[in-house]
């Protein structure tokens, strides 16, 4: 599953620095991310390092992007194939 940023976003960008896919960026008035990047951290860490950080707790599941934490893994996989080359 990717996340989500929710409206309640107060846009104080701790988030986006520990990203480590750099699925985060700056939006229209709050901070998006990029469910194509978005491995909820597996592959780096044991839990999503965005909600971890997010002050006011607006990082959710995206219910319109399931994914199995074997997708998630080869997500991972892909993105670090593709960045190493």
């Amino acid at each position: 599953m990717a996340l989500i940023i929710n409206g309640d976003c107060i846009n104080c960008a701790v988030c986006e620095p520990e990203c480590p896919n750099s699925a985060i960026s700056a939006g229209d008035g709050i901070f998006v991310i990029n469910p194509d990047r978005c491995t909820e951290c597996v592959g780096h860490y044991e839990e999503s390092q965005c909600i971890d950080v997010c002050p006011v707790d607006c990082i959710t599941i995206d219910p319109d992007r399931t994914e199995s934490a074997e997708q998630l893994q080869e997500k991972f996989n892909r993105l670090t194939a593709s960045d190493a080359a």
